[in-house]
């Protein structure tokens, strides 16, 4: 056993035995990892302040090879002071860990974390939170192995005259391939392809419309129905 630190945001905390935590801390170098907080519903105890969810900071833990592992210590990064003030935003970032935490255990890939961070920050800074977790869910399909074609045509390849998006056929649709089906309109159509390739820590502002907003994110959770088997949690008071 050896002391290591690790960067991470805890997932999730139970309580154990009498006054002790199991956390389970989504890392940068290690995916999900549980880690047991010894003491830390003390009032008294050091660990107490480091050992609740949404907590963002590194970490100094007895790392095993194997069983649980132990936490010493450690310091925050962020206290995400702004998005744990608003109820939408803890929503959103809820949403956005449970959704990495989904993905994560299907494709094991530690650069989830990555997205998952710079989304959680985002949200801080009070970007809107729903269209983060739209660019995530974009994001997040390529782990999954079930990206839409956005770049040309799905059925012929052709990357001019794209009319629309089709979800059984996987992504974009030609006029000349076009059979029926719903028509999206063409913000929507480079929203999302947009939304897909931008970097989420060069995000300074996004503004889409009320109702672009709505057709974005019924396509996201339909293709994920369709494709993932995973059930998007969008704000009920939003997404109907």
């Amino acid at each position: 056993m050896e002391i290591k630190k690790v960067e991470g945001i805890v997932i999730s905390d139970t309580n154990y035995l009498e006054a002790s935590k199991i956390l389970n801390i989504f890392t940068k170098e290690y995916g999900i990892i549980s880690v047991i907080s010894k003491g830390s519903r003390n009032i008294k105890s050091k660990l107490r302040g480091i050992s609740s969810k949404f907590i963002y900071a590194n970490f100094n833990i007895a790392y095993k090879e194997k069983g649980m592992h132990t936490l010493i210590d450690g310091d925050q990064i962020n206290s995400l002071r702004n998005t744990l003030r608003d109820l939408d935003s803890i929503y959103y970032l809820n949403s956005v860990i449970d959704l990495c935490k989904d993905v994560y255990k299907e494709s094991k890939d530690n650069n989830i974390y990555n997205l998952l961070i710079d989304t959680v920050l985002k949200i801080e800074e009070r970007i809107d939170p729903l269209l983060l977790y739209d660019i995530l869910a974009l994001k997040l399909l390529n782990y999954l192995g079930i990206k839409p074609n956005i770049d040309n045509c799905s059925i012929c390849g052709n990357s001019n005259n794209i009319l629309t998006l089709s979800i059984p056929d996987g992504g974009f649709i030609c006029k000349n391939c076009y059979k029926g089906g719903k028509i999206y309109n063409e913000k929507v159509i480079k929203l999302l392809r947009m939304f897909y390739y931008v970097d989420i820590k060069s995000i300074s502002k996004l503004s889409v419309n009320e109702i672009n907003k709505k057709e974005i994110e019924l396509f996201i959770k339909e293709y994920y129905e369709s494709y993932s088997g995973i059930y998007l949690k969008y704000n009920k008071g939003i997404i109907k």
